[in-house]
C-alpha cells in the first residue's frame, strides 16, 4: 500500500515528471497536474487523492486561488504549497486560508516526503472522526 495519494501540481512539466518519478521511488501514488483549475478537475474526478503538492504561481488559475477553492469543495484534502517565488507572507496566508504548510523550491525530498505523510494521517484522522460520529448517531437513533 502507498503512504498516499498524492496531486502534484505545477505549470513546470519537466519539474511535475521527475518529481513524480522520485515521489513513486518512494511509495506515493502520484498524479500531475498543470495548473489550479487541473488539479481542481483531477479532485472531483478521484476522491482517493488526500494530498495536493500545490505550486504558488502558476498560469489559468494560481495556487493561492485553487488553494481556496479546493478547501471550499474538499475541505479534508491537505494542501502543501509549493514556491520557488515565497515570501514569508504568502506562506502565513496560505497557512490562515487552510495549507497544511509550505516549502520552498527546491525542497527537500525527506522534508518533502514527511510533510506528505503527516498531511495524509491528518486527512485520515478526521475522516475517522467524521465516520465514528455518524456510526455513533446512527446507533443513538431510536427505532
Amino acid at each position: 500500500m502507498s503512504i498516499a495519494k498524492v496531486l502534484l501540481t505545477d505549470d513546470e512539466k519537466p519539474f511535475v515528471e521527475t518529481m513524480i518519478k522520485r515521489l513513486e521511488k518512494r511509495d506515493l501514488e502520484m498524479a500531475a497536474a498543470y495548473n489550479g483549475q487541473d488539479a481542481l478537475d483531477r479532485l472531483s474526478e478521484d476522491s482517493t487523492i488526500e494530498v495536493v503538492i500545490l505550486d504558488i504561481k502558476m498560469p489559468v488559475m494560481g495556487g493561492m486561488a485553487a488553494l481556496k477553492e479546493i478547501k471550499s469543495k474538499y475541505p479534508l484534502v491537505e494542501v502543501i504549497m509549493l514556491t520557488g517565488h515565497a515570501t514569508v507572507e504568502t506562506g502565513i496566508e496560505g497557512m490562515k486560508m487552510g495549507a497544511f504548510d509550505y516549502l520552498m523550491k527546491p525542497c527537500d525530498m525527506d522534508q518533502l516526503l514527511a510533510k506528505v505523510e503527516e498531511a495524509a494521517q491528518r486527512k485520515r484522522k478526521h475522516e475517522q472522526k467524521i465516520m465514528d460520529a455518524r456510526l455513533k448517531e446512527i446507533t443513538l437513533r431510536k427505532p
